[in-house]
């Protein structure tokens, strides 16, 4: 059986502590870490543990996030190891800055088909600072069911487009896929996606199979436990959106709309995460029927009723 060591790295965040892992007998490393000194001493320290840094060869990374990928060049320069992520994410952290760019053109012109006004499309954009990244530098880019020194990569897309959870034997890591503390944002996290959320739960199906996971966030956790307590959630937000859909004055409304009758004012990040969980949610519900979708004539995506209320049976699985 591979031994699997967990790093906590930095401090708390919302989503938990980050974990690394390292699998010393393999010469990989998981998911280094943000790019702050204090998280490269914390990765220091428990890689000195156990191995080298000369001993790792491969830098494997769950998805393009800044607080998972944020080390990965600086370790994998110091380590001499090669960098490996699903080729989906792999542009954003190989290509950076042209990658950002195109990113942050595709975040406004989606903002704006929410229905985000100007001023908060700005505050989104003006506030995404860029990341102490290299604009370009060599990643592998491996695809689903592909293996890196016995580590079998697993797209579990809807958190990000790319992200990867990583098979070690019996043993999955999971990234942002499933967290103990905090349920990953989907729909605004990464924009790239017609139907986050549709991705989302699929890739749970996807792992749900073993037993227990070890997340990107804090310690080992119950897949079982945590897949049905995320479906729970996203059956509650499903609800609520449809309810706040009903409750506007409008014939129809837009997830921005619809966002700011469930989580109030927002603005920043904030303001793109929250107007994508209800795009998210939105379209999943249009998916199955429950409202209609449609485009006015400035572009934004609309969505107006279909039933009278949500159907307390209905499963949001694609």
């Amino acid at each position: 059986m591979t031994a699997i060591v967990r790093i906590p790295i930095g401090g708390g965040t919302p989503e938990g502590t980050n974990s690394a892992y390292l699998l010393p007998d393999r010469g990989v490393l998981v998911d280094p870490g943000p790019p702050s000194e204090r998280a490269w001493d914390d990765l220091r320290e428990g890689i000195s543990a156990h191995a080298t840094l000369e001993d790792l060869e491969h830098v494997l990374v769950t998805h393009w996030h800044i607080d998972h990928a944020g080390l990965a060049h600086r370790l994998a320069d110091r380590a001499g190891a090669s960098i490996h992520i699903h080729r989906s994410d792999a542009p954003l952290v190989g290509d950076y800055a042209d990658a950002r760019t195109s990113r942050l053109r595709r975040d406004e012109r989606t903002l704006e088909r929410w229905g985000v006004p100007k001023s908060v499309r700005e505050s989104v954009i003006d506030r995404d600072e860029p990341s102490p990244l290299p604009d370009a530098a060599p990643v592998n880019r491996p695809d689903d069911g592909d293996v890196v020194a016995g580590v079998e990569f697993v797209h579990t897309p809807g958190h990000t487009k790319g992200h990867a959870s990583l098979r070690i034997d019996g043993t999955i890591l999971l990234g942002d896929l499933l967290l103990p503390t905090y349920t990953p944002n989907v729909g605004g996290s990464d924009t790239r996606l017609d139907d986050p959320l549709g991705a989302y739960l699929s890739s749970l199906e996807r792992v749900a199979t073993h037993e227990d996971g070890e997340p990107g966030h804090g310690t080992t956790m119950s897949i079982e436990e945590s897949i049905e307590e995320v479906r729970r959630h996203h059956r509650n937000r499903a609800a609520e959106s449809l309810q706040a859909l009903v409750a506007t004055d409008e014939v129809s409304a837009t997830p921005w709309t619809v966002a700011r009758r469930l989580f109030g004012e927002m603005e920043g990040v904030h303001a793109k995460f929250g107007a994508g969980e209800a795009a998210a949610h939105l379209v999943r519900l249009a998916e199955l029927g429950v409202v209609e979708l449609s485009t006015d004539d400035e572009g934004r995506i609309r969505f107006r009723p279909a039933v009278d209320a949500y159907p307390s049976e209905l499963s949001l699985a694609p």
